[in-house]
């Protein structure tokens, strides 16, 4: 073995052990000292990526795009990887919810008792446009989610469905960009 002369070199077999993948990591080496297994990836990653528009009544407003969201892993004619679904703007959000009348309003109501309307916010008293709320609710639940895909399909429960919902005062068109990436 290596090390007792600094002169001296050592080989060994990535699957000797997980530490050595460090030591033939794929952009550097390609074949394996030892055994001769080749380390590149057999193929390369790919990436595809749609906008999907979303026209927003105001405050409360959610959409299901879960069907959009799978139309765009299907046309991405990937297989295996992650779907990234990202909202542009910071007062409306993505997530997973059962997408039902019940929840549609709950999630909205509760987003209201945790940071209400008001013009107390800092927001409020240096911009006064009335939505500083609506940046703190969507900052709370996050402006993208990523799901993974397998066999070409989203991996979501029976009852998960993908949301975009609409925290800012006033209604808009939304852009949300779906980006796929895998092989």
């Amino acid at each position: 073995m290596g090390g007792q002369n600094p002169t001296e070199t050592y080989s060994f077999c990535v699957r000797d052990s997980a530490d050595s993948l460090a030591s033939h990591w794929p952009c550097i080496f390609t074949d394996c000292e030892v055994c001769g297994e080749d380390l590149r990836w057999s193929h390369k990653l790919m990436s595809y990526q749609r906008q999907i528009s979303v026209t927003t009544k105001g405050h409360g407003d959610m959409h299901d795009l879960t069907e959009q969201v799978a139309s765009v892993v299907n046309a991405s004619g990937i297989q295996t990887g992650t779907v990234n679904v990202f909202n542009v703007g910071s007062t409306a959000t993505i997530g997973t919810i059962e997408f039902e009348p019940g929840l549609q309003h709950d999630l909205p109501a509760i987003l209201d008792k945790l940071i209400p309307p008001s013009r107390n916010y800092g927001h409020e008293q240096a911009w006064h446009d009335g939505n500083g709320h609506s940046h703190l609710q969507a900052t709370l639940l996050g402006p993208s989610l990523s799901v993974p895909i397998s066999d070409g399909k989203l991996v979501l429960g029976t009852w998960q469905q993908i949301f975009h919902l609409e925290c800012d005062a006033r209604g808009r068109e939304r852009t949300i960009i779906v980006t796929v990436i895998g092989d």
